[in-house]
């Protein structure tokens, strides 16, 4: 029997096409994305601002590794949907000064229903505190993330 061993780091590689000041248009693997600003900043609106997608990548990698965590403790999760609300200092973008922290603080609201019993939902939720890559990199900028949690019970 042969073990393959996988790779602990790896090379991501991704392409954006600049087709016009505002919009870009991202290539990874064989998946396209577009990132825009909205017309009333002088883009087409054809998809997220880049700071739009940077949250939206936590939500996603939220999910993920949550999803993960509660495997590993034995959680089901029935159903589960984030919501984000940023503070955002947009003094920095707006070209006014220069900004250390952009993203004061992000909230993520979990909702989940579970059948799962609450120390392991602990324990899961502990462990996506320590496996984020993504709230890792925005915790350690210095932004404040906050995490709550509506669990019901099925």
């Amino acid at each position: 029997m042969v073990v393959v061993k996988e790779k602990t780091v790896v090379t991501q590689r991704m392409h954006g096409d600049c087709p016009t000041h505002s919009r870009t248009e991202i290539s990874t693997r064989d998946v396209k994305a577009i990132i825009d600003e909205p017309k009333e900043r002088d883009g087409t609106n054809m998809g997220p601002t880049p700071t739009e997608t940077l949250v939206a990548a936590l939500v996603a990698c939220t999910n993920v590794i949550f999803h993960k965590c509660a495997q590993r403790h034995d959680v089901n999760i029935k159903s589960m949907s984030i919501d984000a609300e940023t503070s955002f200092d947009r003094r920095g973008v707006q070209l006014m000064e220069e900004v250390e922290i952009p993203f004061l603080k992000i909230r993520l609201t979990v909702n989940i229903a579970t059948d799962g019993n609450d120390d392991a939902l602990e324990r899961a939720k502990a462990d996506l505190q320590k496996y984020c890559p993504l709230a890792k990199v925005i915790r350690n900028s210095g932004t404040q993330i906050e995490e709550v949690w509506n669990v019901t019970k099925s």
